[in-house]
């Protein structure tokens, strides 16, 4: 149907592959842990829209450019890179609010919010920007699309959206139980700023991960 073939086994790999964790699963996870679950689905539809975009671009042949040109992947990946380690570093440097008056304690200080707006648009550009996911799905999905399909373009398509709602349900109770997690335990200021600079640095290791990576 539609030129799909084994779709059932395409949608086991595909949550298992959602299952791996990267740059994607950590912005879910350290914002839904220092904000709670709105915060972490304002990440996870950012990544699921950056989803979206590769899908579109896959289909239109933009990822074969960047499968056969090294300057092309080069130019992404450092740019990639760069936004990673960005990101990290406005995590390791991020600071609590100052204590008013009527808090007693360093614990009962109010956390500096990012915007969710904010916080999708982190989620859109993490995944854009990292040349291997559109590799992945220049590789991953053809071997599900039949030889004969009348129109591989939207077959591809409709296999890329597929792949999309499996990680949007993987990415939505990620946030849900990281948040419930959270909000059980009552994270303190100062958890929250550990955990962001242990985030911080993970992204900036991945962003360097990346610069030195190859298109292979």
């Amino acid at each position: 149907m539609f030129g799909v073939e084994n779709l059932w086994l395409f949608v086991v790999s595909g949550l298992l592959l959602n299952l791996i964790p990267g740059p994607d699963s950590l912005l879910i996870m350290a914002r839904s842990a220092s904000q709670g679950f709105k915060a972490g689905m304002a990440a996870a539809l950012g990544i699921g829209t950056g989803t979206c975009v590769h899908i579109g671009a896959a289909a239109l042949g933009m990822s074969a450019v960047l499968a056969t040109s090294a300057e092309a992947f080069f130019v992404v990946k450092l740019v990639g890179a760069a936004y990673l380690c960005y990101l990290g570093w406005q995590l390791l440097t991020s600071k609590p609010t100052p204590a008013s008056a009527t808090e007693p304690t360093a614990d009962t200080q109010a956390f500096i919010k990012t915007p969710y707006r904010r916080i999708f648009w982190q989620g859109v550009l993490t995944n854009v920007l990292n040349p291997k996911v559109a590799l992945f799905f220049l590789a991953f999905v053809p071997q599900f699309i039949a030889v004969d399909a009348s129109n591989k373009a939207l077959s591809f398509i409709l296999l890329g959206l597929v792949f999309n709602v499996n990680g949007m349900l993987w990415c939505s109770f990620l946030a849900w139980t990281v948040a419930q997690a959270g909000h059980k335990i009552k994270l303190s200021t100062t958890c929250k700023q550990l955990l962001n600079k242990v985030t911080g640095a993970v992204f900036v290791t991945l962003g360097v991960k990346l610069a030195l990576s190859k298109a292979s």
